[in-house]
């Protein structure tokens, strides 16, 4: 985004912050409405006070606040605005999640962004400052392939005319945007959600350690929130306490979760008991949690062939993704990890998290053009709602933000 409107923009996101202001009070009245008509309610019936369910107050998830004016919420509202939104569709959960992405992604916009703003400035781009970009792309652990993509296009661009500094940043941001698509677009599915009418199986994989089971938590939470009946299978038998985290996320979610309670229990058999209490209620999505699989660990490798063969067998037309978890945190450590996954798991896309201020989200792009897996998901912070389908538009935009 340029400053050459920043004074409409900024009018234009001060419009949208008044209405939302407005919005969020109406709702606060609300809210307290309610809660005098429960209290009421208690007064009135105190021993049923268990039954009483008012719509709204059962496993609350407590709602994103409006914070200030300032330029985090102006260049929220600038990304939604580029992408078709009108001022009064934009809403607080919005503005709330691309806010936590853009800090997300400050560590690697620090180390890239304004380093590259600093050689470039207004001057144009010349063969010198490409290979200050190459440089600082690699250390953002943007990937050789990627990064040599991105240079050979710019030096092409440049042997044909003069390219500006502001020029030379809408240029890269297509080009990153470009190799985010491409695996995304390869796989005919832009958009990955469960398709109603039939059982949706998403395996979840990843060593341990990367947020797997937490993921899988507000996938869970995202999915029943988008009224898709879903249910939680508890095949990460190996882990202590997982059945136990995964029990709070789905109680938080109100997700169901089917789990053996037996030391060291097969996750195969976990799979059998829920791909039948799936078909049982018509569920759409069944997410499975599986055991933190360490690529040099053969027997867990194998485990997860097991129960893609009963998955297989059980519900032979499921739709069945193998999602890959990986830390943003650990850079090229992560993308070894997707390596070495790609070629034993069948992998259908990837779900980034912990884009928490100290995660190194050029691995993403690292993940797309060398092991060519879609990046579906992404976290950006440890609350329930804090994991969205992934937008590359909205994630380059967040990794470029010009301060």
């Amino acid at each position: 985004m340029t400053n050459t409107d920043s004074d409409n923009s900024r009018e234009w996101a001060a419009q949208a912050y008044a209405l939302l202001k407005k919005r969020q009070e109406e709702q606060k009245q609300e809210l307290q409405k309610q809660e005098e008509q429960k209290q009421e309610l208690q007064k009135q019936e105190e021993q049923k006070q268990e039954s009483i369910n008012i719509p709204g107050h059962s496993k609350i998830i407590a709602e994103a606040e409006l914070g200030e004016f300032d330029d985090n919420f102006t260049w929220s509202a600038m990304v939604l605005a580029a992408q078709g939104k009108k001022i009064n569709q934009i809403s607080i959960d919005e503005i709330d999640w691309l806010t936590k992405l853009r800090r997300g992604l400050e560590e690697t916009r620090k180390g890239f962004v304004t380093e590259l703003l600093d050689k470039l400035g207004d001057d144009p781009l010349t063969p010198e400052s490409l290979d200050d970009l190459e440089t600082l792309l690699i250390r953002a652990d943007v990937g050789i392939s990627s990064t040599d993509k991105v240079i050979n296009s710019l030096r092409t661009k440049l042997n044909e005319e003069v390219v500006g500094g502001e020029a030379g940043i809408k240029f890269l941001k297509k080009e990153l945007k470009l190799i985010i698509d491409k695996p995304i677009k390869n796989s005919g599915t832009d958009l990955l959600v469960p398709q109603k009418g039939k059982l949706n199986v998403w395996l979840l994989v990843g060593v341990n350690g990367v947020g797997k089971t937490t993921t899988l938590g507000k996938l869970a939470y995202l999915s029943s929130k988008s009224n898709y009946k879903t249910l939680i299978a508890a095949a990460d038998t190996f882990r202590a306490a997982a059945v136990e985290q995964l029990k709070v996320w789905g109680d938080r979610s109100n997700v169901d979760v089917i789990s053996n309670q037996s030391k060291n229990a097969d996750p195969a058999a976990v799979v059998f008991d829920a791909i039948n209490s799936a078909k049982k209620r018509n569920v759409d999505l069944l997410l499975v949690d599986t055991a933190g699989r360490l690529q040099t660990k053969n027997n867990l490798m194998d485990e997860l062939a097991k129960i893609k063969k009963i998955i297989d067998k059980k519900v032979p037309d499921a739709l069945v993704e193998s999602l890959l978890v990986l830390d943003a945190s650990q850079g090229q450590n992560g993308l070894k990890q997707a390596k070495s996954f790609a070629k034993s798991a069948d992998l259908s896309g990837a779900i980034i998290t912990k884009l928490d201020g100290t995660s190194r989200g050029g691995v993403s792009l690292a993940v797309s053009e060398e092991v060519n897996l879609p990046i579906r998901f992404i976290g950006a912070g440890e609350g329930i709602k804090d994991l969205r389908p992934f937008n590359s538009y909205e994630f380059v935009e967040a990794m470029l933000a010009d301060k």
